[in-house]
């Protein structure tokens, strides 16, 4: 089930906010500084390409450096793909088919905003971390 829920995902809005994370992580690559922001754009674009089966959670050894970057983050990058994922999510829900999507695009408007300090993990292990 999860394999046909991804397969619809990447048709109906899978691919089109993945490649705005991969143009923000190649943006964020560009200045050296930014790099960890790339880096996490890069991570968060193959969870918005194949969500289904996956989770994310909160890294317990984050610090005051991922709060800073997420500041950071939410003012460069973070909320106009958090706009993506609204509108998108909008535009799914308007069909009966597709409000199971649009709601999941609603769920990800956080870790659009806030990726530094959290971790992508299957499903089945949610609590799992490095």
């Amino acid at each position: 089930m999860k394999f046909i829920l991804n397969i619809l995902w990447l048709i109906l809005s899978g691919f089109w906010m993945a490649l705005g994370y991969v143009l923000a992580g190649i943006i964020c690559c560009i200045l050296i500084i930014t790099i960890p922001f790339g880096i996490a754009s890069f991570r968060i674009a193959g969870y918005a390409l194949w969500p289904f089966g996956r989770t994310t959670v909160e890294r317990r050894d984050a610090g005051a450096g991922s709060v800073i970057g997420n500041i950071i983050w939410i003012v460069f990058a973070g909320w106009w793909l958090a706009l993506g994922h609204i509108v998108t999510g909008i535009a799914l829900c308007v069909t009966i088919i597709g409000i199971p999507f649009g709601i999941a695009n609603f769920k990800m408007i956080p870790i659009s905003l806030l990726p530094l300090g959290r971790e992508i993990v299957p499903t089945d292990r949610p609590f799992a971390t490095r």
